[in-house]
This record gives structure tokens, C-alpha cells and sequence, in this order.
């Protein structure tokens, strides 16, 4: 038995979710639905890249040490990836 959840919500509460969400919008109108979604998490996605950005180079200009943050997220993302691997190979055992 595969056992998935995301954000706490089991594959039974979504899929009512996704029925209920049919029923309101129709089928039709769910494409459409989800492109503008994808557009507004892109341009989410962007202006908080041009943020990150000009935190960048207002530091650099104010000779501010970003290595730090760079060296911690370094970590963060090996141990990220260790997580992933170890916890890979139990979801595959399932």
C-alpha cells in the first residue's frame, strides 16, 4: 500500500478536494485555472529572485560577508540531499 501526504492531507481529502473543485468550476474552466496559478507562482518565483538579488548587491557593495549564509546553505542542501537518498530507499521499499 502506497501512502502519500502532502501538507498533512491524505489522497482521499484531495481527491474530494479535486471533485468538489470540478463541480464548482467545471472541467473546462480548469486548465485555464491552473496556467494563471503557474503564472502567478512564475512571477512569485521571479520578484523573489530580483529580491534575493538586490540583497546581493547592496552587500557586496557594502562589502557585507555573504559566504556565511552560502556556507550554511551548503550544508543545508547536503543534508537535504542526505535525507532524500535515505528516505528514498524506504519509500522504495514500500
Amino acid at each position: 500500500m502506497i501512502y502519500t501526504r502532502f501538507l498533512f492531507i491524505s489522497g482521499t481529502e484531495i481527491t474530494f478536494i479535486l471533485f468538489i473543485v470540478i463541480l464548482v468550476f467545471g472541467a473546462d474552466k480548469i486548465p485555464g485555472i491552473a496556467k494563471g496559478l503557474g503564472k502567478g507562482m512564475r512571477t512569485l518565483k521571479d520578484a523573489t529572485n530580483d529580491i534575493k538579488g538586490e540583497i546581493q548587491k547592496s552587500a557586496d557593495k557594502n562589502g557585507i560577508d555573504t559566504s556565511i549564509s552560502k556556507d550554511v546553505n551548503e550544508e543545508i542542501n547536503k543534508v537535504k540531499d542526505e535525507i532524500n537518498e535515505l528516505t528514498g530507499s524506504v519509500r522504495r521499499n514500500l
